[in-house]
């Protein structure tokens, strides 16, 4: 094949591979026997795929039976079509299965509202009207801090939402709007009573940073079923912002993780090192009560089946956003806490490299209570692990010759797992499986339940590098790094393959071998795609993640440059033919690379980039990150020296500027909080300046990922197209 550069085609090929949908979750129902004798159940899964037309990411569910007999799938397969959830902002089945919560958000005379409905077998019984109710602003879906739990009575239901604001006006308003509207002098007079707050409608409230731009002070409420009462939760600290909820043994009280919001608040969104802990409110005393340190930050408590039980992911605050995580577990009945599985230096002989993890699986327990199962990189795969609680084993449930390079849990119930898997030239497969007994060594028999068509044009493979002893980190030596490399399998003779080298962001994150669109479609262009895990990735062991501070703009620069020359010595590349690409960090990456490597590269794509540390400091939603990276600490209460600022500058893309000869594509956010568009701005200015070949492309609505269909899709048509214009494809 040759590289594909028709527009028509590229778009023909981008529509066909966006069809391949995500799975975002699954329930498991309750176990059922037939009149036959054979046991079932019933599982539920929701899906997301991009719709081209409709220019947004549709939401559908599925439903799945699977016949088993506690141990194994005798038989499974689909129970009827998709259905789209539209307007579904959470959902949960009561414990049970005989009840379902949704939380819907929909337009009643052009206005948006949010009920919460209570759904018994084919009735909704109860739809509550909580944008009325006025006990609260939004509720919270499903991100940093929202839930939708029952109680395990089913008597109640539990969620998150935005703390209601006085209602505010100007100094000069004279007469509430509303009441010109009414009808009767009483209405006027109920209007007239309420409290409002004069000159406070342009106040500033703080926010918990991207994505969570219209999250400020979250509340924990509940809703009283049978009473159609809701509540919010008192008797919590001020200066906490409360998530991740669920109910405590015995309903007695609720348990929940608390942020602190001081001095100010900080971004969320990917950075699980803010200092946070476990709390415990008791419903009936009102007495708030701290469960573990207040001196790390945790995350994603889970409470076992026994009810005996929380575990949770621990980590410290500042320093790297993504660090190496202890796994924890607090035992409610003795009140003490136990590290299950601690930080991970380098990766153990068995090939553990520690926990890469912000989020838990909703249910990850076995049905014994003993083992909690989770989904993290171990270096360029994700792989799905058993830890027993009470001896700390670790046992890796997928097999490492799999052709599946990233297995993500959705949920296990009474040891019946489901999860997605893909790999670069797989989309994502569904499929069940019994967890083997404890001190098993039988491997998980896996049965798919959906099958993804798989890429025969894609190979791909994960490569190896050991830097240069002149490249060795003194302080942290030894370390190694990967990068995934996809390539299209069958080549006109003669030809050589172009490539695009693309480090991820982060740093500290990590490219697992998973279904990628745009990796996948460029590779099915005729591009090869180098996928660069660079010593500060996640995966690799806490060392490699502490590598990198202070050495951003050294170290991972000459890293992927080395995995690029390496590369390059195989014959089948087009040496004059290399472009970089990159977003965030691996925009920062990309944007340095063409400027400490001037003659190297043809093309540059950089999404969102990190282009001047120094100035970024004082607009994005972690400035924290700024210092950190730069290789100092962060302290919220104060600023910098001169000589840091001078060093933040030395170190960021901005400085090689005057050296780049690359033709740049700039694609920016208008909304990104992270890594806010003044700085692709800056570099767009000063290469214009120079008279540097340079495009920019600016996405209204779009925060730091453009993840929004239209941006993403566009945003790829361009990069294609760019990269065929300037590589002379």
């Amino acid at each position: 094949m040759e590289v594909m550069t028709n527009p028509e085609d590229i778009s023909k090929l981008y529509r066909e591979l966006s069809l391949f949908p995500s799975l975002s979750r699954a329930d498991v129902g309750p176990v059922i026997t037939s009149q036959y004798g054979g046991k079932y159940s019933n599982i539920y899964t929701e899906w997301s795929q991009r719709d081209l037309e409709r220019n947004e990411n549709v939401k559908f569910c599925r439903q799945y039976i699977v016949f088993h007999d506690d141990k194994s799938v005798v038989y499974s397969g689909p129970s009827g079509n998709c259905t789209e959830t539209k307007g579904e902002l959470l959902s949960q089945d009561s414990p049970s299965g005989e009840m379902k919560a949704v939380v819907r958000e929909c337009s009643v005379k052009g206005e948006d509202k949010q009920f919460l409905e209570v759904w018994s077998k084919n009735i909704k019984v109860k739809s509550i009207n909580l944008t009325a109710l006025k006990k609260h602003g939004k509720v919270y879906e499903d991100d940093q801090f929202g839930c939708l739990v029952w109680s395990h009575s089913e008597t109640h239901l539990l969620y998150v939402a935005e703390r209601k604001r006085p209602k505010a006006e100007s100094f000069f308003q004279t007469e509430s709007p509303e009441s010109s509207s009414l009808g009767d002098e009483e209405d006027a007079m109920k209007m007239e009573k309420k409290e409002v707050t004069k000159g406070e409608q342009f106040a500033f409230y703080e926010d918990w940073g991207e994505t969570l731009v219209s999250k400020s002070a979250p509340v924990l409420c509940v809703l009283d079923i049978e009473g159609n009462n809701v509540s919010v939760l008192e008797g919590l600290p001020e200066d906490i912002s409360p998530g991740q909820a669920f109910w405590a043994p015995g309903d007695t009280g609720v348990v929940f993780v608390g942020w602190w919001h001081e001095p100010f608040r900080l971004g969320l969104k990917f950075c699980p090192n803010r200092r946070s802990s476990l709390f415990y409110v008791d419903l009936t005393g009102g007495k708030c009560e701290q469960l573990s340190s207040g001196s790390s930050a945790v995350c994603s408590p889970r409470l076992s089946p026994d009810q005996c039980r929380i575990v949770y992911l621990e980590c410290a605050v500042y320093g790297p956003h993504q660090p190496c995580s202890k796994l924890c577990v607090y035992d409610w009945y003795t009140k003490k806490t136990s590290v299950v599985v601690d930080i991970v230096k380098r990766p153990r002989e068995d090939g553990f490299a520690g926990i890469y993890s912000s989020k838990l699986s909703p249910l990850c327990w076995s049905a014994d209570s003993q083992r909690v199962l989770l989904s993290c990189p171990q270096r360029s795969r994700k792989e799905l692990l058993s830890v027993d609680t009470t001896t700390g084993a670790i046992t890796s449930l997928t097999s490492s010759k799999s052709d599946i390079g990233s297995w993500s849990l959705l949920t296990i119930e009474r040891n019946l797992m489901v999860v997605s898997c893909s790999a670069p030239n797989c989309p994502p497969n569904l499929r069940v499986g019994f967890l083997p007994p404890s001190g098993s060594r039988e491997e998980v028999t896996w049965v798919t339940l959906e099958e993804a068509q798989t890429q025969p044009d894609i190979d791909w493979q994960i490569l190896n590098f050991t830097p240069p002893s002149d490249q060795d980190n003194s302080q942290y030596p030894g370390l190694d790094f990967d990068a995934l490399l996809l390539k299209p399998r069958d080549m006109k003779e003669g030809l050589k393959l172009p490539l695009i080298v693309t480090p991820h962001g982060g740093p500290h994150s990590v490219f697992v071998a998973e279904w990628l669109l745009s990796c996948s479609a460029l590779c099915r262009m005729g591009f090869a795609v180098l996928l660069v895990n660079y010593r500060g990735s996640i995966g690799f062991g806490q060392d490699s993640i502490l590598s990198l501070p202070g050495l951003v703009g050294s170290q991972d620069v000459k890293d992927v440059q080395f995995a690029v020359e390496s590369v390059l010595e195989d014959a089948a590349f087009d040496k004059q033919k290399v472009a970089a690409s990159g977003g965030s960090h691996g925009g920062f990456l990309a944007c340095h690379l063409i400027g400490q490597y001037p003659e190297f590269y043809k093309a540059c794509v950089a999404r969102n980039p990190v282009i001047n540390l120094a100035s970024m400091l004082g607009s994005t939603d972690i400035p924290d990150w700024c210092m950190v990276e730069a290789g100092y600490d962060y302290s919220p209460n104060c600023l910098p020296d001169p000589a840091v600022w001078k060093q933040m500058l030395d170190k960021s893309p901005i400085k090689y500027v005057h050296q780049v000869k690359t033709p740049v594509l700039l694609t920016l956010g208008e909304e990104d909080k992270r890594v806010p568009s003044k700085q692709g701005i800056e570099y767009y200015r000063a290469l214009k300046a120079l008279q540097a070949p340079v495009r920019l492309l600016w996405y209204p609505g779009n925060n730091h990922s453009l993840s929004k269909v239209d941006a993403e899709s566009d945003g790829f048509m361009n990069i294609a197209l760019w990269m065929t214009q300037h590589l002379g494809v």
